[in-house]
């Protein structure tokens, strides 16, 4: 059995300037891209948080100029780090964007998406931009499989759910992680898109009691089509999910925090298949 989370005994025993290297591993530098909001911290080699977290709002229009400069600003108010880990929105395979649906658009999420944007992102290598950018080994993945990074055990099939602007994914074997899935593009009712039917602004407006059932309706859905060990729900909506819907999903469904967003980013690197990229190896 691969268990995927397990201290990784690294000691940095070069120069690195102004990073504070802790008696745990490296230190790495977190952050969460979503569509309404960015977030970094800098966590140790166990978890710890070694800084507070900083969030600023998601800028728009969001060219991937602009994208590295506003990651550039928020590792410039944070202590150093020997490595970055960045989970954002869409398709991301080996830390080149494939697709992303927010980034692309003119003024946010379910505003006009703009060609000229669509075509800088497809195929935009990220990983690689921010390794450059911020001078560290870098790893780029959807903030789902950050997110899932955080909060599986790496034993059986792990299925997780994100619950943010719309419905993120990612699927682990055993600690391994699965290519990448739009789950929120496949349609459910009358040709609706999952994101269509349950995203953040449909919980609006239909409120908290009306979205949880369509979340456990959801679930049951995606059941015989996964047959997970383990599901995992997490993001912002998850805190919204009635017991009552819960209880209804199984004990085999698992709300997990936030803050598996951030322990993830420096799970992510004990990935088996996940190769570190950057101007340096990983220390």
């Amino acid at each position: 059995m691969n268990i995927l989370w397990t201290p990784s005994g690294h000691v940095h025993t070069g120069p690195v300037d102004n990073v504070h290297v802790s008696v745990g591993g490296v230190a790495t530098l977190v952050v969460d891209c979503g569509g309404s909001g960015i977030k970094g911290t800098v966590l140790g080699d166990d978890g710890i948080p070694r800084a507070r977290r900083v969030r600023v709002p998601t800028p728009y229009p969001l060219p991937t100029a602009r994208f590295l400069d506003t990651l550039a600003e928020l590792a410039g108010v944070l202590p150093a780090a020997h490595r970055v880990t960045v989970g954002m929105p869409g398709m991301v395979r080996h830390g080149v964007v494939v697709a992303t649906p927010h980034y692309v658009t003119r003024s946010g999420p379910r505003s006009r998406v703009d060609p000229v944007l669509v075509a800088e992102w497809s195929g935009y290598d990220a990983q690689a931009a921010v390794a450059e950018r911020i001078g560290r080994p870098a790893l780029v993945m959807n903030d789902a499989e950050v997110h899932g990074a955080g909060a599986v055990t790496g034993a059986g099939v792990e299925l997780v759910l994100t619950l943010g602007t719309g419905l993120g994914s990612a699927l682990f074997d055993d600690g391994r992680l699965a290519p990448h899935l739009e789950l929120s593009h496949a349609t459910v009712r009358r040709g609706t898109t999952i994101d269509g039917w349950m995203g953040e602004h449909v919980r609006r407006q239909i409120g908290d009691d009306a979205w949880s059932r369509r979340v456990r309706l959801l679930v049951g859905e995606l059941r015989p089509v996964f047959v997970w060990d383990r599901l995992y729900l997490g993001g912002g909506g998850a805190r919204r999910l009635r017991p009552r819907d819960l209880r209804r999903m199984g004990d085999d469904v698992v709300v997990v925090p936030n803050s598996a967003a951030m322990t993830g980013g420096v799970r992510a690197w004990h990935l088996e298949w996940r190769p570190a990229r950057g101007p340096e190896q990983e220390p």
